[in-house]
């Protein structure tokens, strides 16, 4: 009976159409995606691309109104997906759960090129499933974003060495490097690879054409991102801002190599097993240039330092065709019916979607609503108590300024964490030196009549003990806590 279940969900790999994939994937996405579509508050890094998008909505370029470490491009689709649907929680994560089935749909076309349909279908839903299980990136990440744009890019270099296909490639490449600058050196391997490659075959002429397409189109989006800035008479801000503070916050932040050492070596192997044992033709042009993209994705992994669960984003569509094509090769898995242990573990690995789904409907049956979060829930209570709405702190769920319609005190404080990056603080044009500095000129000038904390946790990271110590006697002197709104304290000012 389980068998003949699992045979009817199983598709016919020949008779699927890529519409057809294209809507599996969608539906697997949004499956998975869509109970985390009502939370406000999934990870801070989406919470402050809300807030930049709609700043540049409102009519401010970013990092001249607020500020955070991110490419143009990042902020342009969090604006673009406001403009069109207003401030919409389910709008975001329903055009993020798309853009999650959109690189999975290129990770299956290329999956398709070098094996067969069925490789480059098992390696899509592995895309979606890592694209959207474990920590926190149910949400819109940067990462997500980037990846949209790159793996086509990869897949229209495989496709076809014709002038057309590099130039669109490029411009895609831009777009990537645009949203997210470490894959620049990613993007940088892959154009030597295409250099080696043409030199090798001779072909000089077409070749050369296709590469100045190729780097035509990358630095013309780059070029197309500074203008606004140079139309301004400030292109020094874009300057600073996209890649000064990009190369000066990698190197404040770096932990020691033996923490990504295994990452390394755990891939590092599985490709050297899997050419000795005549899985993975290392010959094939299109095998090639997959593993120079993810050598590139590693080395940027290396440059930053460390390698966050949403930092895997980059690497997952990429991996996950070598990984299909490998298991297709090995010949144990030939020889048994694993079916029935896939299709259960498919099954398992959604658990964190399945307890969403739990909360959601909870919090329907309690409140009335699927919306969750303290920052629907605080923005809510300051509301309902009549009490101050603009001149507002949020030490966290800042996503409660896009639900006051407010803005955050400063443009360090866009993302709560840059309130003590004072290595950042040249490139925001912050007169502040340093992160007390930064904590005085907001608690004791702007005077926040309200300030949102997490309920029993340090304000700030624990190394940082000058801020904490600060902000803990002054709170403790100047505040008193109003109230407890789920895991959030709300503090109003005394005088």
């Amino acid at each position: 009976m389980l068998k003949r279940l699992i045979n009817s969900l199983i598709p016919n790999y020949s008779r699927l159409t890529n519409w057809a994939v294209f809507s599996i994937f969608a539906l697997v996405s949004i499956f998975i995606r869509l109970p985390f579509f009502f939370r406000d508050y999934i990870d801070r890094d989406e919470s402050t691309f809300i807030l930049m998008g709609q700043s540049w909505v409102d009519g401010h370029l970013p990092y001249t109104e607020l500020w955070d470490l991110k490419p143009p491009i990042t902020f342009l689709v969090f604006a673009g997906i406001i403009y069109l649907f207003g401030k919409s929680f389910v709008a975001i994560r329903l055009i993020g759960a798309l853009i999650v089935a959109v690189t999975a749909f290129f990770s299956y076309k290329i999956g398709r090129r070098i094996g067969s349909k069925k490789i480059g279908f098992w390696a899509g839903i592995m895309c979606v499933l890592l694209q959207s299980l474990f920590g926190s990136i149910q949400g819109v990440m940067s990462e997500h974003i980037c990846m949209v744009f790159f793996i086509p890019a990869l897949y229209l270099l495989i496709k076809s060495a014709k002038f057309p296909y590099f130039l669109f490639s490029g411009l895609l490449m831009g777009l990537a490097i645009m949203t997210k600058l470490n894959i620049a050196y990613a993007v940088f391997l892959v154009g030597l690879y295409l250099v080696y490659s043409c030199y090798a075959k001779k072909h000089f002429t077409s070749a050369l054409l296709n590469l100045l397409s190729f780097g035509v189109g990358i630095i013309g989006v780059i070029i197309l991102t500074v203008l606004p800035y140079h139309l301004l008479g400030r292109a020094d801000i874009w300057w600073k801002s996209v890649v000064l503070a990009a190369l000066e916050y990698a190197g404040a932040r770096r932990s020691s190599f033996l923490s990504l050492a295994p990452t390394f070596l755990i891939l590092a192997s599985l490709v050297f097993l899997a050419w000795k044992k005549n899985y993975l033709n290392i010959k094939n042009k299109n095998v090639q240039i997959l593993l120079v993209a993810i050598l590139g994705v590693l080395f940027s992994f290396y440059k930053a330092g460390r390698i966050n669960s949403h930092y895997l984003i980059q690497l997952y569509p990429i991996l996950v065709i070598l990984v299909a094509l490998i298991g297709s090769r090995i010949k144990i898995l030939q020889k048994y019916d694993y079916r029935p242990y896939v299709f259960c573990l498919l099954v398992l690995l959604p658990m964190e979607s399945y307890l969403e789904y739990t909360n959601i409907l909870q919090n329907r049956i309690n409140n009335g609503t699927f919306f969750n979060g303290e920052g629907i829930a605080v923005p809510q209570y300051l509301k309902s108590k009549n009490l101050e709405t603009k001149n507002v702190l949020f030490f966290e769920f800042h996503i409660g300024y896009w639900s006051l319609g407010t803005k955050p005190p400063t443009m360090a404080a866009t993302h709560p964490s840059n309130i003590c990056r004072s290595e950042l603080f040249p490139y925001i044009d912050n007169p502040r030196a340093t992160g007390v500095e930064e904590l005085e000129y907001i608690m004791e000038k702007i005077r926040p009549k309200i300030v949102v904390t997490r309920k029993n946790r340090l304000i700030f990271d624990k190394k940082l003990e000058d801020e904490n110590q600060y902000i803990d006697a002054y709170l403790e002197k100047n505040y008193n806590i109003l109230a407890e709104v789920e895991g959030a304290e709300i503090r109003q000012r005394l005088e």
